[in-house]
């Protein structure tokens, strides 16, 4: 039985040492730790609870602790049990109210706990950016891997295929888009999971499988799709069970005793953006050359591809509610950073420039697209009076659209001895609207189309 290996939690105990959420526990861990160094400084030193007459504010420095892990509130609220504990513990029998050091304790709890409010902020921002970039990279990965294995297969049986793999591909993506009536109750929140199914069955060179929810860490007996023949799945069996265990996909082996008694050849996980287990995929027959390491890696590879295109199922119809025409993957990325603002406060922005029809215009249109940078979505139209390009700039504010012009016409002015004035290049700019991407977007191309 051959199983992957999951990544592990490499920052558990960093998060148990300084938690990035506060919650409502936070508050009162504060004020257990203060109350606790209270009543110890009071048990070993009666006369003086609060170590007042020490050279050093020991108890501040609990309050000082509380402010750098939680933040300002939490000192403030470490610094206001100090001065309730002076009522009550010390009271005006020690003496007047000791305003100097009370002042200079609460001052420096909330100089430490607005430094930490400050680079909480930052790491959000950061872990937002990172998560961004983690998700355009887990989906360069997929596509270079499918990109190899696609070239792969040409060279050995592109005539046998009804398709290419790109096309293949391609209808797989639609499928999680375009619900069709039967799929809006899918079991399992899979929509088209039949469709999906056959076409891997198609690549693959599957004979016999069919697919079963997970519940609970249990199966669903009833399928969700199938091909071939049907079967009722045996929960006990070692690789079903290993597949749910681990969450990864398992298959026999010619040298692995432990699955010689399994009716079945190979069960591949359908885990959702979470990585949740939603189904697994039971494979009990298949041509005896098709059980290969990179055959198998390829339906893994599919079924992620598939699961990915749910996930981001809801972000496409978002934008396309409001532009039905707009391409798959500039509506993917644009509902990703609408996305991205709301849960982290990062500005986007969109940039059209609109070209007039004609020699130059044309010319002028397809050096600026090929000049569109790297992370950019690109989505140009064409109408019988202009040429739009619409580009989508991740992560980018004002400063940063003004950069852009400025690069795009010193190239146009360099090239061919014109600005956007002289050139009749209209320029429009939004920001992402964070609730309402796609209405962002029609009102940009409604200002292009009016100014044409």
């Amino acid at each position: 039985m051959r199983r992957s290996q999951p990544l592990g939690n490499l920052g558990r105990w960093g998060k148990r040492v300084a938690p990035a959420v506060t919650s409502p526990f936070a508050l009162l861990e504060v004020l257990n730790l203060t109350l606790i160094a209270v009543l110890i400084a009071w048990r070993l030193r009666p006369g003086d609870p609060l170590l007042l007459s020490t050279q050093f504010p020991w108890l501040w420095l609990v309050t000082l602790i509380g402010a750098l892990r939680y933040g300002s509130l939490a000192g403030a609220v470490s610094g206001a049990l100090l001065i309730v504990a002076w009522h009550v513990l010390c009271g005006p029998a020690f003496g007047p109210f000791p305003m100097a050091h009370f002042a200079g304790g609460m001052t420096m709890a909330l100089v430490a706990g607005h430094f930490c409010d400050i680079w909480s902020h930052r790491a959000k921002r950061s872990q937002g950016i990172n998560a961004y970039y983690s998700d355009r990279l887990v989906a360069i990965t997929h596509n270079h891997y499918l990109l190899r294995v696609s070239h792969e297969r040409l060279e050995r049986d592109l005539l046998a295929r009804p398709l290419t793999l790109r096309d293949a591909l391609t209808r797989l993506r639609d499928l999680t888009v375009r619900r069709s009536a039967d799929a809006q109750g899918a079991p399992g929140g899979l929509p088209n999971a039949q469709a999906m199914l056959e076409f891997a069955a198609l690549t693959c060179q599957i004979e016999v499988a069919s697919m079963f929810a997970v519940k609970g860490g249990r199966l669903v007996s009833t399928p969700i799709a199938r091909v071939g023949e049907g079967f009722e799945p045996d929960a006990d069996d070692p690789l079903i069970r290993d597949c749910i265990q681990e969450g990864a996909l398992a298959h026999v082996k010619a040298d692995d005793a432990t699955a010689d008694g399994s009716p079945y050849l190979a069960c591949a996980p359908l885990l959702d953006a979470d990585g949740t287990l939603l189904c697994v995929l039971i494979v009990r027959r298949m041509p005896f050359l098709a059980l290969n390491h990179d055959n198998l890696q390829l339906l893994l590879v599919l079924l992620a591809y598939y699961a990915h295109g749910v996930a981001h199922q809801p972000l496409v119809a978002g934008v396309r509610a409001s532009v039905p025409q707009a391409p798959y993957d500039f509506a993917l990325e644009l509902g990703r950073l609408a996305r991205l603002k709301r849960a982290s406060g990062i500005e986007s922005s969109l940039v059209a420039l609109s070209f007039p029809r004609g020699a130059r215009g044309d010319s002028l249109f397809e050096q600026t697209v090929r000049q569109r940078r790297a992370l950019d979505a690109l989505w140009t139209m064409s109408t019988p009076r202009t040429q739009i390009a619409i580009a989508l700039m991740p992560i980018t504010d004002e400063h940063g659209i003004d950069g852009y012009l400025m690069r795009v016409e010193a190239l146009l002015r360099q090239q061919y001895d014109v600005d956007f004035q002289s050139g009749h290049i209209a320029v429009h700019t939004a920001r992402i609207d964070a609730e309402t991407p796609g209405d962002g977007l029609r009102k940009l191309m409604e200002r292009c189309v009016d100014h044409a």
